[in-house]
């Protein structure tokens, strides 16, 4: 059975769900496996503090504490994009986490909206001490939220309550989509990955270009597509955990009226995302939070019943 998991666009949590097929099925993350993560989240800690830097800069935003100026301005030079890799020594975390503790900081954060940073921004930043700290491993949570673009395609077999199952995982930004449709053939479900969190963040690829807006357009190339006529759609809304806490702070969709109710929100991207299904295709909506390996093993649970449903159909014994 194949179960590619194509995405809206990067950061949808796909990648993180990967990960977790292998935490349920296959086996734990070794030591080994572990620490080849620490590249990943140093540098996924010095984006976030560089985007939030480079944001206040190009806005004339100061920092509160006098202080704060030159460090601010000593961590910016630290960690600006030079093409090589920078280490997060203790003393560049000490730096770095000294500078979030300014009362501007939280602000700046709120305007989130207005420039890209990573969703995972706010659990890395919270832990940079611990992870400046030397002899850092990471944590299975760490690896969970550690954010690296996927570039080509990678797959994993596993048995899914005695179904062979065969998975993508392909790259969601926008040069990486072209490589997907090789992974398309003979599929009998397609699991579509989207953050319900981007609705008012924009793409890293186009500043002027909403998240949202890109995955619905995809959303509806892939559900029309004449090639999956036959093919049941898993519709994952991720990130539910960070749609709840910003919910109440921004808005996107004009024509959306209720408010900060979670359960209406979330009925009406659903309702934006089954709109394009033209095709009248069988579509599977699934809310997860995908760092959270229980709810995501309870969510597969039912995907593994669709799929043998969906099996057993076609192969004409229901």
């Amino acid at each position: 059975m194949h179960l590619p998991q194509p995405t809206g666009s990067g950061e949808s949590g796909k990648s993180t769900i990967f990960k977790q097929m292998k935490i349920i099925h296959q086996k734990q993350f070794s030591r080994n496996e572990l620490a080849s993560y620490i590249p990943v989240i140093h540098q996924n800690v010095l984006d976030s503090i560089q985007a939030i830097s480079m944001f206040m800069q190009l806005n004339k935003i100061d920092f509160v504490r006098f202080g704060n100026r030159h460090l601010g301005q000593t961590v910016f030079d630290s960690t600006s994009l030079t093409g090589e890799p920078v280490y997060l020594c203790s003393e560049l975390a000490d730096e770095i986490h000294q500078i979030l503790q300014d009362p501007i900081i939280p602000q700046v954060v709120e305007r989130r909206g207005e420039f890209y940073l990573m969703d995972n921004a706010d659990y890395f930043l919270d832990a940079v001490l611990r992870i400046g700290k030397k002899g850092y491993v990471p944590t299975v949570a760490d690896v969970l939220h550690a954010r690296q673009a996927t570039t080509g395609i990678s797959e994993m077999h596993f048995n899914m309550g005695g179904l062979p199952v065969h998975m993508f995982d392909v790259g969601g930004q926008r040069p990486e989509r072209k490589q997907w449709i090789h992974c398309f053939e003979s599929v009998a479900s397609i699991m579509f990955c989207t953050a319900v969190s981007e609705y008012d963040q924009v793409l890293l690829e186009e500043k002027n270009r909403n998240r949202m807006t890109e995955s619905l357009m995809l959303f509806d190339s892939v559900i029309n597509t004449p090639w999956f006529k036959n093919t049941s759609i898993i519709l994952v809304l991720n990130k539910i955990d960070v749609f709840k806490t910003k919910l109440r702070k921004a808005r996107y969709f004009p024509e959306y009226t209720g408010g900060d109710d979670i359960s209406k929100a979330t009925r009406f991207i659903l309702w934006r995302f089954m709109q394009t299904n033209r095709a009248g295709l069988n579509v599977y909506a699934h809310l997860t939070q995908a760092t959270d390996t229980s709810n995501i093993r309870r969510v597969f649970a039912s995907v593994q019943e669709n799929i043998l449903r969906n099996t057993l159909q076609e192969s004409g014994f229901l």
